[in-house]
């Protein structure tokens, strides 16, 4: 039976040990993923979606190519250590940057990394001031790329200031928190050794480590990233830059000898689900073993995880647009403090907040966001 709700934080349940990514599991083609999750008719459908969105994209590309570029870098008042890199992705259609996401870049920060803060937006001048107090480095660019061409572009100008980073985090604003301390989930990366390491594995399109916490640690599995970013090229199309950037990753660090693990692994988070849980998710997720289906965790399983096994997030996109119509996301804020869920309610709200630019530039702002799924 699913527990009611804790009005608060819940248990703190960070595992004993990683979670290692099964690589044989990572080479299952990508369409059958997509079969075991969707009626044959629903998968044909969305077969057809993908391949126009990829054909139409891929002229686009042609013809239009995305002119991405940075068009300004400006030093933070934070001190570098040089070894510890941070790479943190912020967007919004006003260019506004939350209470929420300073918070978060200050506690990478205190986490001992070098935070590099990099907008897809046009922050106003007091709130990029404002994350000057978090950062080692600012970074103005084009909404081109999305996150991994962000990352990429925020790669190669921390690299000129610190050439040989033993850690490199990849972050972004995509999840909503942490309400819970993230410095024993810090401590079990850090743990793990040399590698890929990430919070969740996702099997939704392919098996990987989800990206909106990524960090590489090692000299080798570092350049293994950097190359992965530096290869990169903007494309109109998300399918693209998902299936190249994301998964692409972790199969690319598999390939190449790397360890990847998550903290919240795939079968452990699965394996927490009730019956009520399952049953909720769908007819043949009631019975038998619900792992075998390439969920993703931090959507289907977001009770489970934030309830039995203390994740510190919620993702935004869940919360904001329940793309797969899951039952009681509604009731988010019973799982965190009041304070948090005034944080993530005042967050939210920047995101429903046009710019004060004139209203082509709304429109288009907006139509990006939906284009720009975070990752």
């Amino acid at each position: 039976m699913m527990r009611p709700p804790m009005n608060g934080p819940g248990p703190t349940c960070i595992g004993e040990r990683l979670h290692d990514i099964d690589a044989a599991r990572s080479a299952v083609p990508r369409a059958l993923h997509g079969l075991a999750v969707h009626s044959p008719w629903r998968y044909l459908l969305r077969a057809a979606q993908v391949s126009f969105e990829l054909a139409s994209t891929s002229l686009l590309d042609r013809l239009a190519p995305p002119r991405g570029g940075v068009t300004e870098v400006t030093q933070g008042r934070c001190v570098p250590r040089g070894t510890s890199i941070a790479l943190y992705l912020h967007w919004s259609p006003s260019g506004r940057i939350s209470a929420m996401v300073r918070r978060q870049l200050a506690i990478w920060r205190d986490c001992g990394f070098d935070v590099v803060f990099i907008s897809n937006a046009d922050p106003p001048p007091e709130d990029w001031d404002a994350v000057s107090e978090h950062a080692v480095l600012r970074v103005r660019r084009r909404n081109t790329g999305r996150d991994f061409g962000a990352w990429r572009d925020g790669a190669a100008l921390a690299l000129q200031h610190w050439p040989r980073p033993y850690e490199l985090l990849l972050a972004n604003d995509s999840v909503l928190g942490p309400f819970r301390p993230l410095q024993p989930i810090v401590a079990a990366l850090r743990a793990g050794g040399e590698g890929l390491f990430g919070l969740t594995e996702s099997r939704g399109g392919g098996v990987h480590l989800q990206s909106y916490v990524l960090l590489a640690r090692g000299a080798t599995p570092v350049a293994s990233m950097l190359n992965h970013l530096a290869a990169l090229r903007d494309s109109h199309s998300k399918w693209r830059t998902v299936q190249q950037g994301e998964i692409g990753m972790t199969r690319r660090m598999l390939r190449e000898g790397h360890r990847c693990a998550a903290v919240f692994g795939y079968d452990a988070v699965c394996a927490a689900a009730d019956e009520a849980t399952r049953a909720s998710l769908g007819p043949r997720f009631a019975v038998g073993k619900p792992w075998r289906y390439p969920l993703n965790p931090t959507h289907h399983l977001w009770r489970v995880l934030i309830q039995e096994m203390g994740f510190p997030y919620l993702k935004t996109e869940l919360v904001r647009r329940n793309p797969g119509g899951l039952p009681g996301v509604a009731d988010w804020p019973d799982l965190v403090t009041s304070a948090d869920a005034t944080m993530i309610r005042d967050h939210l709200a920047v995101y429903s907040t046009g710019s004060p630019r004139a209203a082509s530039d709304l429109t288009e702002s907006r139509k990006s966001f939906r284009d720009a799924e975070r990752i």
